[in-house]
């Protein structure tokens, strides 16, 4: 008697833990079907951005300021006027607002535009002695060169994004590979405050961005041409 009620105890268990298997494995599937399979290349591209467009480019400003190197200070210092639409867009994505998509590939095209653009600070970059920090530099303009514009060509699939809703982009498992990312950054530096105030800070900051930049190029560009150093 007591071995059978101890049998069916256990029967009884077994079936219970299988069925928690079996839900967990369809879970688990259903899961994995909804992943896109681009997915760890969106996360490699984040990892990369970080590397190339905030690690190093700080690294070189911190150099190129104890080396006295004007004209790297200075066009480093552009680019990073230029780049913080980047952050503007973590915010934005974080919010799930459909802006992001569009302000992140804008950034993209933007950024080499203003590491080639300016000619007086290429000649003097150019005119200067071979160096490391000048090897740095130069390879890093060709490296986030090349990195932005492939990351513009691969992006413009996912430009659709930004004209869906708020709703449609978190339930679109393409869109939402997109926002992952910025979501695990939230949870790191911003986990007690609301995704939506997050958002609101986003736009606040593309207003200022956006007002700045058409100040820039419709005042400042018309005046000082090609020359960064012009007043």
């Amino acid at each position: 008697m007591k071995i059978s009620l101890c049998g069916s105890l256990i029967a009884c268990f077994l079936w219970f833990k299988l069925g928690v298997l079996r839900d967990a494995l369809r879970s688990l599937r259903i899961t994995m079907q909804d992943v896109p399979w681009f997915s760890p290349f969106v996360w490699a591209d984040y990892r990369l951005a970080i590397l190339f467009l905030v690690v190093v480019p700080l690294a070189l400003l911190l150099w190129a300021f104890v080396q006295k190197a004007d004209a790297m200070q200075r066009l480093l210092t552009i680019y990073w006027r230029v780049a913080s639409l980047l952050a503007i867009t973590i915010y934005l994505l974080i919010g799930a607002l459909p802006i992001a998509f569009f302000a992140g590939w804008f950034a993209r095209v933007l950024i080499p535009v203003s590491l080639w653009y300016w000619a007086d600070l290429n000649e003097e970059i150019r005119e200067q002695l071979a160096s490391p920090l000048k090897l740095m530099m130069t390879s890093w303009r060709w490296a986030v060169s090349i990195y932005c514009g492939l990351g513009v060509l691969a992006q413009l699939p996912v430009l659709k994004c930004a004209l869906q809703t708020s709703a449609e982009i978190q339930s679109d498992a393409v869109c939402r590979t997109w926002l992952e990312p910025a979501w695990l950054y939230r949870e790191y530096f911003h986990s007690s405050t609301q995704p939506w105030f997050l958002g609101f800070l986003g736009i606040a900051g593309l207003i200022v961005y956006t007002l700045y930049f058409g100040y820039f190029v419709f005042f400042k560009v018309g005046k000082r041409k090609r020359s960064a150093m012009g007043n």
